[in-house]
């Protein structure tokens, strides 16, 4: 009686460790399946990334928000830091 209990119970774990493993590879294959056809219909987009140079940056924004800018930073760092690039989002 025991010896049928146990191989009832071992017949068990190999079954839903093979149906875990089978459906596990399923998702990765299918995974791999939906970035590849994602990759092949649907190409990336190209964005243009505009680089402003630093002097140009700094003379966009106006002496007001710069001064409040730099006297923001003095006050957090106690006089320490200070800002060296300032460019707008």
């Amino acid at each position: 009686m025991i010896t049928n209990d146990i191989y009832g119970a071992l017949q068990l774990l190999v079954v839903g460790m093979v149906t875990v493993f089978i459906v596990l590879l399923i998702v990765i294959y299918l995974g791999k399946l939906l970035i590849w056809a994602v990759n092949k219909w649907a190409p990336e987009e190209t964005t243009a990334k505009k680089v402003a140079p630093a002097a140009k940056a700094i003379a966009d924004i106006d002496a007001i928000t710069k001064a409040v800018i730099d006297a923001t930073i003095n006050q957090i760092t106690g006089g320490k830091g200070r800002a060296s690039k300032i460019t707008k989002m």
